[in-house]
């Protein structure tokens, strides 16, 4: 399913090279004269960021060197290939420009070309002379870069503006030997992605790159590396035990390194997850989804919210909500790539998808907090904060984390997001403690971020866990806002424990003055262990209330006991799940005290907070 869906994406798209041709970065030009002299060596790509990109061009594809050379330097290139064997110097540098010479001769040696002449003429005279190539090297000013790696080369005849591999007469030279050798050589048989019978088969699969975490060289997804995965007697016949025709071979390996290439806007990178978005055919929705979940919210903003649009009004436009989008999520494996995850689904449904994913986010926010916050930064939040990464330091993400959360998205609304997601996030919440801002404020320990990924995580728990309860038993789902019918214990405690916060701020004279809370001693005890220190917060209770105006102590003191009135008992101990609650309700509940009010009851319990107006996180 998934190697037709590439195929067909191949076939359809005009972007991809056909089969023998291979898009790869070209870092240099070797222009010749019909002598084989270099007369030019022009430096290709250009400057980013300090470093110099080459120049992606079309290039003959003979075999899997084209992605992968192997150690015996006998598999060079036609036409292109890297400095090593284009000029034989390095490891091995005799035989791999024997290699280049030998190749160029198999292929084109009968073809009459000035180009595949002067390439040639050029070759031989280096390998009669090898000293020549590092006068070449040194004569044109590129001694230092070719001295740090080992540059790809292509070729031009004097007087051409493309490439001696695009000259007419080779290319149809080239095409001709292609069709020639495909129909006459190697194994036929019958191909599992497309069907065909009798159709010639590829032996090695084209090496997949950009992956992350994956070999810089490339993986594969069809590979045989071990007797134990090879059928009954197909010892060392590689492509054999899994027949994969070469067009086929090549059409999605191709597609798929197209999809996985630095720059593709259908590619987002999650974690360890690499993971890339195609429709059935081509659509303008094709290259939204990874901008969506893309780290930039000014620029995803807008694209959220015309998605959600369509979603909840069913107004699609001139897309079709019917058209089957693909999500394809990829890990490194020590062998060979690994599948983390596949959907296939239409826009419609896609997008509902999608849709659950912000509305289980959801939360009342500060006015500095993204609408849609990234993938990135849900996951950062789970994460140690450090001085380079001050919302948490995603290299530090639990292994499989993103891929799982990425999957659990796309899996649709009663999928469960990953138990490590929450555990993390409560585990956060309870080992920080405040930190001064640049502002002069005190940092949360349930920051918006942390709280919407709490929140997303027990709504979905608790939607699984009613499917099978009765309706009488079933859990409400977590609001945006403060549930004030909400009667959990742990969502209780979470609420006290904000306004005992509170109450010992006002006695102080607002937060600003203070340089520690009881946040600072007590959210870890109170939201693991409540009955050890509601005692101590009792107390304290008391003695704040005492140094409050009598309006505000009585408003205290009727929200102290409105909580205490649903919450009949102190638990010893408060599970993960219940630990979330607890973030959840203390979350909502120092929201709420910045929230402006219109009931003319909590207008003096509201006047007094303008001290602190801003300092949620």
């Amino acid at each position: 399913m998934i190697l037709q869906a590439l195929v067909d994406y191949y076939e359809r798209s005009d972007a991809l090279p056909r089969e023998g041709w291979i898009r790869r970065p070209v870092d240099y030009e070797l222009v010749l004269d019909t002598g084989g002299n270099c007369i030019a060596f022009k430096a290709l790509g250009e400057i980013r960021k300090g470093k110099t990109v080459a120049e992606e061009r079309l290039v003959p594809a003979i075999g899997k060197q084209a992605m992968k050379h192997t150690n015996s330097g006998k598999d060079a290139n036609l036409l292109w290939d890297n400095a090593s064997f284009v000029f034989g110097t390095g490891n091995k540098g005799a035989t791999k420009l024997a290699s280049f010479i030998e190749t160029l001769q198999s292929w084109l040696g009968e073809l009459d070309d000035p180009g595949v002449k002067a390439v040639h003429l050029f070759c031989t005279q280096l390998e009669a002379n090898p000293e020549a190539a590092s006068a070449l090297i040194e004569r044109f000013g590129h001694s230092e870069d070719f001295e740090k790696r080992d540059p790809v080369l292509a070729f031009q005849l004097q007087g051409d503006l493309e490439d001696i591999h695009h000259r007419p007469s080779v290319r149809l030279a080239y095409q001709d030997v292609l069709i020639e050798r495909y129909a006459s050589g190697g194994v036929r048989g019958n191909c599992l992605v497309t069907g065909k019978t009798n159709v010639p088969i590829a032996l090695n699969e084209t090496v997949i790159k950009n992956v992350w975490g994956g070999q810089p060289a490339g993986c594969n997804i069809v590979s045989f590396n071990a007797r134990a995965f090879e059928s009954y007697g197909k010892t060392e016949r590689q492509g054999e035990n899994a027949p994969v025709s070469r067009a086929a071979a090549f059409a999605y390996t191709t597609a798929l390194n197209h999809l996985l290439r630095k720059d593709s806007p259908q590619r987002m990178q999650v974690g360890d997850a690499s993971t890339v978005f195609w429709a059935e055919r081509q659509a303008p929705y094709e290259t939204i989804f990874g901008d969506i979940f893309q780290d930039n919210p000014d620029a995803s903003t807008d694209k959220v919210e015309a998605l959600l649009n369509a979603v909840h009004s069913g107004h699609w436009g001139p897309m079709d909500k019917d058209l089957r989008y693909h999500v394809l999520g990829l890990a490194p494996n020590a062998a060979r790539i690994s599948i983390r995850f596949y959907h296939c689904v239409t826009l419609q449904a896609l997008g509902q998808r999608i849709a659950q994913h912000f509305d289980d986010l959801a939360l009342v926010r500060g006015p500095n907090d993204a609408r849609y916050p990234s993938l990135k930064r849900l996951l950062q939040t789970v994460c140690l904060a450090t001085s380079s990464q001050p919302f948490g330091d995603i290299d530090r993400l639990p292994p499989n984390l993103g891929g799982a959360v990425i999957d659990a998205i796309f899996a649709g609304e009663n999928a469960p997001f990953p138990a490590m997601w929450l555990n993390a996030a409560i585990a956060r919440c309870r080992a920080e403690q405040a930190k001064k801002t640049q502002q002069g404020t005190q940092a949360l320990n349930v920051p918006y971020a942390r709280a919407a990924v709490i929140k997303a995580c027990l709504n979905r728990q608790i939607r699984n866990a009613n499917q099978l309860l009765p309706a009488h038993l079933a859990e409400k789902e977590f609001s945006p806002m403060l549930d004030r019918t909400n009667t959990h214990p742990g969502y209780l405690l979470g609420r006290l424990f904000a306004v005992l916060e509170r109450l010992q701020e006002e006695a102080a004279g607002g937060g600003g003055k203070l340089n520690s809370t009881i946040r600072d001693k007590y959210y870890g005890a109170m939201s693991s262990s409540p009955s050890t220190v509601f005692p101590t917060l009792d107390k304290l209770k008391v003695a704040h209330l005492k140094k409050l105006p009598w309006v505000k102590r009585e408003w205290f003191e009727k929200l102290v006991g409105e909580i205490l009135a649903d919450l009949h008992d102190i638990p010893r101990q408060l599970p993960l799940p219940d630990q979330g609650r607890f973030a959840l309700g203390y979350y909502h509940q120092r929201q709420d005290f910045f929230t402006k009010k219109t009931d003319d009851t909590t207008t003096n319990a509201t006047t007094h907070t303008a001290s602190l107006e801003g300092t949620t996180a």
